[in-house]
């Protein structure tokens, strides 16, 4: 949807005078009319959006190993006939990190070189979706002394991209504005886009698409969601944009290496490694070697255990899925940098899956591996599991791929085992997703001769 917002220059630079706070908003103002949805909404600052979440739901401050009961609230769950439709401005609305006037802030968004760490930002933009959410659900009968009878869960981040991520600077506010793009009967896509103002300028750095849950107040069976509605012919457009990346998630699931087998193409791929990494002078069983500047990939990876605390819990005495995601990033980051030996840049963060919950008391383990290698560039998979420190089992609760550039060429990586070529093929998917690449595809004889008598025909014409 970046061809929707005619005004910005290309990757996102949009004119600005110098700044101060009546500056600053009318920057926000003419920002979101870019947006096309006519909304100048603020929300305030990320802070203030987390308590309005935490009063919304009736949540009581301090920890709690039993979290209170919200069964209570069970009875005023909304049926979805009497839920009115929304549009998207009813959602739209803008929050501010303000690291500019906030030094105590900053220091959480900083990293050794003074930029700002993608991690974190990744993190509020959890909070931010949870936001939304609540500002896309209406009730008309709900009385105004009771809670939300919601809870709002991550089911995945479908693609998030960094157009400038070099610009962003850590004494600069930074503004999340984003809006619901699609609803299902319990599910929302949301569209959330970040950006700086830097001399004089707004640099879009992000553009994140969500896909949440909504659950009853007790978080044991779903919640229905309010309609959207489109309100004219721009959120017509970006209505029918979500609505066929409904059908694409549906369809690259069904597609999967992990659901079925590879593509025939992708086939003799996974041929070809083999025949690279395998001496032709002998027939020893399992004998494998490594061509010149290559690695094998189950060399190419690190792997970190975390005990999360009760600071980074939500109501249901889960971790919140933004502490997760920071920290995916994070061990990608050393992974990546790590293998190139240097400080690669995060371009894209191609699919986060949430499979399963994390409880407060679970020890997390988290493992990042490169995938697959193309020039300067490398496809990183993380992978989260719960790890239980009585019987030693682990549970697989996320899957991250992240796309990260180096500044030169790249050592390949290779597969030694048939899993590891899966992992290499589906890193491959991501990768050629992650820069909306196209796949190429050998040709078998007879296709390349019927294209070359269809160009003998067409000279003729």
């Amino acid at each position: 949807m970046q061809r929707l917002l005619p005004r910005l220059r290309p990757h996102g630079c949009l004119a600005m005078k110098p700044s101060s706070y009546t500056t600053l908003y009318f920057g926000l103002r003419q920002l979101n009319d870019d947006v096309g949805l006519g909304s100048d909404h603020v929300s305030g600052t990320l802070a203030e959006v987390v308590e309005k979440i935490r009063k919304q739901i009736g949540v009581e401050l301090g920890y709690h190993t039993i979290p209170k009961s919200r069964e209570h609230l069970l009875k005023h769950q909304p049926k979805p006939e009497s839920l009115p439709p929304r549009s998207m401005k009813d959602s739209f609305t803008t929050v501010i990190l303000p690291l500019n006037s906030d030094e105590g802030i900053r220091e959480r968004y900083i990293n050794h070189l003074g930029r700002v760490r993608l991690g974190r930002v990744m993190e509020e933009l959890d909070m931010f979706a949870v936001w939304l959410c609540h500002r896309h659900i209406k009730i008309p009968d709900l009385p105004k002394d009771i809670p939300l009878p919601y809870t709002f869960v991550t089911l995945a981040v479908d693609k998030v991209e960094f157009w400038n991520a070099e610009r962003l600077r850590a004494n600069a506010d930074i503004h999340l504005s984003g809006h619901i793009s699609w609803t299902g009967r319990s599910s929302m896509e949301i569209t959330i886009y970040v950006r700086q103002t830097a001399h004089g300028e707004i640099w879009t750095i992000t553009k994140a698409l969500f896909l949440m849950v909504a659950r009853n107040a007790t978080n044991t069976g779903p919640a229905p969601v309010n309609s959207l509605k489109p309100a004219n012919e721009l959120e017509q457009c970006y209505w029918e944009e979500a609505n066929k990346r409904q059908k694409q998630r549906r369809a690259i699931q069904a597609e999967s290496v992990f659901n079925a087998p590879p593509f025939e193409y992708e086939q003799t791929l996974m041929y070809d490694l083999f025949r690279r990494t395998t001496p032709i002078n002998t027939m020893e069983l399992n004998r494998r070697v490594l061509p010149p500047k290559c690695r094998w990939m189950a060399d190419s990876y690190q792997t970190t255990m975390i005990n999360p605390f009760p600071e980074n819990r939500n109501a249901q005495n889960t971790i919140f899925g933004g502490y997760i995601m920071r920290n995916a990033v994070e061990i990608s980051f050393i992974t990546a940098s790590i293998y190139v030996g240097g400080r690669p840049m995060l371009k894209c963060i191609s699919d986060i899956s949430f499979m399963n919950a994390v409880k407060v008391n679970s020890f997390l383990k988290m493992t990042a591996y490169v995938v697959y290698t193309a020039q300067n560039y490398m496809q990183i998979m993380t992978v989260a599991h719960i790890y239980d420190s009585h019987s030693g089992e682990e549970l697989t609760t996320n899957a991250f791929y992240l796309t990260y550039k180096a500044d030169k060429i790249v050592d390949e990586v290779l597969p030694r085992s048939y899993q590891e070529t899966l992992w290499y093929i589906h890193g491959r998917r991501k990768f050629l997703a992650a820069l909306d690449l196209l796949p190429v595809y050998p040709m078998k004889k007879a296709q390349e001769e019927q294209i070359k008598s269809n160009e003998v025909i067409n000279v003729n014409k």
